[in-house]
């Protein structure tokens, strides 16, 4: 067992890591035609050849489980056409031993895919933002709008906090800060406005700093339409000013970063910061969900190309079964992703989007291992049922 697990393992990772460095290639060869129009000036090709290598991990993070599926399915029925795994099922290993054999096959990639989704690829995006950010002037992160970054927080005094940053700078520091403090019951308290900022450990510096205080009767005195004795608003200059603000660093990074690209605990630590500030999070929660079960989607890629083993390659058309069984599969990676959008539209229960399309896939693979296996059992007893 030990000796055709081993053979089983290098044939499949062999050919996985083939598939996987061609499209590999081909999408970053796809990138770099799509990006070229951007070199010019001080942004060189060698810059964009820098960019498109940071992608990588990320890339690789995207295509692993499709390319795992080929790579094992290409594998097994190279295996299936040389009659080894004939040789395989002769000896006694029957099918449910045989995906035993693949699942501990899996669990190395499992490992490695854990260790590529938590560390390699949040590491390798926020290098490929803040690169972006010296060299194009601008974020690769998803969270920005046209006017900036929001956030949205709620105050000591039972107000509310609404944090505008216009953009974020290499070094981590941030500019064109605008700050909308409002008091209980939604009334405008205080406008806040800074070209310049950093965080610090429970609160953000800014400095020149210019305050428009509102005074809490401004309403009333609107309402009364009268000229009021004092000033409504107040327009100070200070040269600095700290804000106690749940706002860090971190979570400034979160809001750039896709949520399925962060690490599990800086996606756990952003969602308690917005349902701490009632915001909605149904999006991280899924994404949270998602990276849970994303080494798992690797066992479902595998358990997925095991009827390939039980092929009979005496019929014929083992090409044809090979790419009906890669559709399949390229099925199913994109239904996985098409069940985010509508989870979210249907207000699925997150774990029901992250995990639904992985366990049915599951349930159909094993289905269908069990009646290549028993084919002929089930159609004998299909045949004297017929028969009396």
């Amino acid at each position: 067992m030990r000796t055709a697990r081993r053979y089983l393992a290098s044939e499949i990772y062999r050919s996985s890591a083939i598939v996987l460095m061609a499209l590999l290639g081909l999408f970053t060869f796809f990138a770099l035609i799509e990006e070229l129009d951007k070199v010019g000036g001080g942004f060189t090709l060698l810059n964009l050849f820098y960019l498109e290598a940071l992608q990588l991990p990320t890339r690789l993070y995207d295509i692993l489980p499709i390319g795992l599926l080929i790579g094992a399915i290409l594998a097994l029925a190279g295996l299936a056409q040389r009659n080894e795994l004939v040789i395989l099922r002769v000896s006694g290993i029957s099918g449910m031993g045989m995906l035993g054999m693949l699942w501990v096959i899996t669990i190395p990639l499992m490992v490695g895919a854990f260790l590529l989704s938590e560390y390699i690829t949040p590491a390798a995006e926020i290098k490929a933002s803040e690169a972006s950010l010296t060299l194009l002037g601008r974020s690769s992160g998803g969270g920005r709008l046209n006017s900036g970054y929001w956030f949205k927080e709620n105050t000591d005094n039972q107000g509310t906090r609404i944090i505008n940053i216009a953009s974020i700078q290499a070094s981590g520091n941030v500019s064109d800060i605008t700050v909308l403090e409002f008091r209980e019951g939604q009334e405008l308290d205080a406008m806040i406005q800074a070209p310049n900022g950093s965080f610090h450990d429970g609160g953000l510096s800014l400095s020149d700093v210019s305050v428009i205080a509102i005074d809490s009767k401004a309403i009333q005195a609107l309402d009364n339409a009268r000229a009021p004795e004092q000033p409504l608003t107040i327009l100070s200059q200070s040269p600095t000013l700290d804000i106690n603000t749940s706002l860090t660093a971190e979570r400034l990074i979160a809001r750039i970063l896709t949520p399925e690209r962060m690490a599990l605990s800086d996606l756990w630590d952003y969602i308690s910061y917005l349902e701490a500030n009632q915001l909605q999070s149904d999006r991280q929660m899924v994404a949270l969900w998602r990276k849970v079960a994303y080494p798992f989607t690797l066992l479902v890629m595998m358990t997925i190309a095991a009827p390939i083993s039980f092929l009979q390659t005496r019929r014929g058309g083992v090409g044809s079964k090979v790419f009906a069984g890669i559709l399949i599969g390229v099925g199913f990676f994109m239904a996985n992703q098409m069940a985010l959008n509508v989870g979210t539209l249907s207000q699925w229960a997150p774990w029901v989007s992250a995990l639904g399309p992985n366990l049915i896939a599951l349930v159909a693979a094993l289905a269908a291992l069990f009646y290549m296996e028993n084919q002929h059992r089930l159609k004998r007893r299909h045949r004297l049922i017929s028969n009396s």
